[in-house]
């Protein structure tokens, strides 16, 4: 191979079908960032879709990477466990000496109490208030666009509509919304192993993060009237407000990343995946309707969060493997939703398709997004005012997208783009 990529574990990317079966990794986070990744998947599907990678960064682990398998381990939260003490729900563990609970990384009952709490802000009532509110914004980001001009998707569009609903659901002071994108890259990044320095500056970033909040909180504890933003709910809130610093940072964090990725990075990715699939570009225009099915196949598509992490109660079986208790059970959603045993041309985008909403980007059982009709409907109302504004132009892809290098964010940091005038 001339001109090697080379990966943060050393080596080149190579041919997914070249190297033993054994040794393939998927943790290496290049594999994403250079979308190398798919034929991994692919041959782990056909060949070995229960397989254990004998270590490495992230020490030993099984990944799961087809769709029905994945469901069995996302709906059994009594043998795979989400527990932070246990190592929590990603493929690094939680870091020693930074202790972040939350209650992704917990399992019944206080899971459910905590979660119970901050349901309301996206409960249909609200959601049906809350869409005015983004159909304003997005309509005022869109007229801002240069047209015939070349300039970035995701900072001008992406990441703005979604730090703006952000800031709404947690009452965040306006004029200062980025730093909200700034705490969920922080705290979504991986750092490298060994990376002193690196993950120092990260903590140092995050207790920031928490220092901000700690003054949100103690302005809104005792609030005579029930607030109906985030924080409130979690100041006042019977399973929450008694939650040590460290617990209500990992909380807040939770809802940065789970409020901010998911969106962000489909909304970029269905712009690409449209350019990509011109005819599906066009289909759209052709009739603006199919906005409905096509933003779950959006979803599907981009599958913003590749993976969650369980960890293994007791001795059990998946696959026709043993799996022993203690091990790290890795469900790789990304692939699981290019599973074509279940999803008919899952490797095809396909806006009008029969089933759009039969994907596992926002996972299943009890840990199943509890935003997820929210994201829905900022996609929905983004592209129907993409379409109201560029009923006939497609907006232009003009260069390649920047990727990030993250096995757990399937995400973009830059997408030149160009709307013709």
């Amino acid at each position: 191979m001339s001109e090697a990529i080379l990966t943060t574990n050393g080596g080149p990317i190579v041919d997914a079908y070249a190297i033993p079966l054994d040794e393939i990794d998927l943790s290496d986070p290049e594999l994403f960032r250079t979308n190398s990744i798919w034929p991994y998947f692919e041959r782990l599907r056909n060949e070995d879709p229960v397989h254990y990678c004998k270590g490495g960064d992230y020490g030993p682990f099984w990944s799961v990477t087809k769709y029905n398998d994945i469901m069995h381990v996302d709906t059994n939260h009594a043998i795979y466990s989400s527990e932070a003490t246990l190592g929590g729900v990603a493929l690094r563990d939680q870091t020693e000496g930074f202790f972040l609970p939350m209650f992704i990384m917990m399992d019944p009952p206080k899971h459910d109490a905590q979660r119970k709490v901050v349901s309301p802000i996206v409960a249909p009532g609200n959601l049906a208030i809350l869409e005015g509110t983004i159909r304003e914004r997005a309509g005022k980001i869109l007229d801002s666009l240069p047209i015939n001009e070349t300039f970035d998707w995701v900072d001008r569009v992406s990441i703005e509509l979604t730090t703006q609903m952000l800031a709404t659901l947690f009452d965040f002071p306006w004029d200062e919304r980025r730093k909200l994108t700034r705490w969920s890259d922080v705290a979504s990044a991986g750092t490298s192993y060994g990376d002193e320095e690196a993950e120092k500056a990260r903590r140092a970033e995050l207790l920031e993060c928490a220092a901000y909040f700690s003054e949100l909180w103690n302005q809104r504890v005792n609030a005579t009237e029930p607030g109906d933003d985030l924080i409130t709910m979690l100041a006042q809130g019977e399973a929450t407000k008694n939650m040590e610093p460290m617990e209500y940072l990992g909380n807040i964090l939770l809802l940065i990343v789970g409020g901010n990725d998911t969106t962000r990075n489909s909304i970029t990715g269905g712009l690409l995946a449209l350019n990509e699939n011109p005819d599906q570009y066009k289909k759209l225009r052709d009739n603006p309707t199919l906005v409905e099915s096509m933003v779950p196949e959006i979803i599907r598509w981009q599958t913003p969060l590749s993976h969650m992490r369980r960890t293994a109660l007791e001795d059990t079986e998946l696959g026709g493997k043993q799996i022993k208790k203690g091990d790290k059970v890795v469900m790789w959603y990304v692939s699981g939703n290019r599973d074509e045993e279940v999803i008919e041309n899952a490797n095809s985008f396909i806006i009008d398709r029969d089933r759009p909403r039969q994907h596992l980007s926002f996972g299943f059982g009890i840990h199943r997004c509890v935003g997820n009709r929210l994201a829905e409907m900022q996609l929905r109302v983004v592209w129907e005012e993409i379409l109201k504004r560029w009923p006939a132009t497609p907006i232009e892809v003009v260069g390649e997208p920047e990727r990030i290098s993250s096995n757990l964010i399937k995400g973009y940091a830059s997408l030149p783009v160009r709307i013709p005038g």
